[in-house]
């Protein structure tokens, strides 16, 4: 598996899948970095790759990036690791924080203030995976792109 550490190219595997990977220690408005880098990546895969990605898929992959990411950061201690990968049809947004509790979508309650991220990305995804890792955990949520 190949990416790319700076993300300003991305890498077409053997496997003809597009991805591209980045990682973020501390900082502030690192949410809004993190969605840009998911729109660079789509629109590198429509102007190089020819890849369709529709208006939609755009802002849902931005909804899903920005709510994963800022739960990494809020939650964990550490690194946050952020990998986009196109495969047919879609694209995965991977994020990986050194926290190993597992998060669970809450009960909807629309009196409740806050605490709906996890909600929101299983409502707009076509899949969602999470994983522990060795360290932490790997949430996958897949979109897709047309």
């Amino acid at each position: 598996m190949t990416t790319t550490a700076d993300g300003d190219d991305c890498a077409v595997p053997e496997d003809d899948l597009m991805q591209v990977g980045y990682a973020w220690d501390e900082g502030e408005g690192l949410a809004a970095e993190a969605r840009d880098r998911a729109t660079a990546f789509l629109e590198k895969a429509r102007a190089v790759w020819g890849v369709t990605v529709s208006e939609r898929a755009e802002e849902l992959t931005r909804l899903v990036v920005s709510e994963l990411f800022t739960n990494a950061r809020r939650h964990a201690p550490g690194p946050v690791l952020l990998q986009l990968r196109i495969g047919t049809g879609t694209v995965d947004v991977v994020v990986w924080d050194s926290e190993p509790t597992v998060p669970a979508a809450h009960a909807a309650d629309p009196d409740r203030i806050g605490q709906h991220g996890l909600e929101i990305v299983k409502a707009v995804t076509r899949d969602l995976r999470i994983r522990r890792e060795p360290v932490g955990k790997r949430i996958t949520a897949r979109v897709d792109l047309l």
